[in-house]
């Protein structure tokens, strides 16, 4: 399985799907989107657990936490049932996020890859899209990326997320997997 983390509006969705296209075998994408969508009201209901903050910081409840580790249960026994998965994720608690989706893992082959944006220019791409709440990217650019540990990072900043997924492809050694 690889994990992408990073920020808000990075590229970490394009990057996933470029790799889906180049990389061998059947790949499916989830992630943080994902989960949310799945949410009462897309992650906008008081129900959903998620309380969006001025300036992009976001809190959840205990109940949110509990389905979180739900749903990461689940993609796990996906995994281990053989499918081959991107995860597309912001751990916005950094390190701590990354070690919540490791032990939920527990022997799965994790690749983790750190994607990287500069603020200022996350924040204007966000700012070009209708499904962000604004001031995110900024908060989350530099702050998801404290504590972790990752195999591979790239940089979106100057790069097109195509050119960054072929780098990925060809830093992983994942040639063995069936087409």
């Amino acid at each position: 399985m690889i994990v992408l983390n990073g920020g808000s509006s990075s590229g970490k969705s394009s990057i996933a799907r470029a790799l889906q296209e180049i990389l061998p075998g059947i790949w499916l994408t989830f992630g943080v989107d994902t989960f949310i969508d799945a949410l009462p009201g897309g992650g906008n209901s008081p129900n959903a657990g998620i309380t969006y903050e001025q300036g992009g910081t976001i809190a959840f409840s205990t109940a949110h936490r509990a389905l979180e580790r739900s749903w990461y249960s689940g993609l796990s026994a996906m995994a281990r049932a053989g499918a081959h998965l991107i995860l597309d994720e912001v751990f916005l608690s950094g390190g701590a996020g990354q070690e919540r989706v490791r032990s939920t893992f527990g022997e799965a082959d994790l690749i983790w890859v750190g994607v990287h944006c500069e603020p200022d220019v996350a924040a204007s791409r966000e700012a070009q899209r209708l499904d962000r709440v604004e001031g995110m990217a900024r908060q989350q650019a530099l702050s998801v990326h404290a504590g972790m540990v990752y195999d591979v990072e790239v940089d979106t900043t100057y790069r097109s997320t195509d050119e960054c997924a072929r780098e990925l492809a060809g830093q992983l050694s994942l040639d063995a997997l069936p087409r």
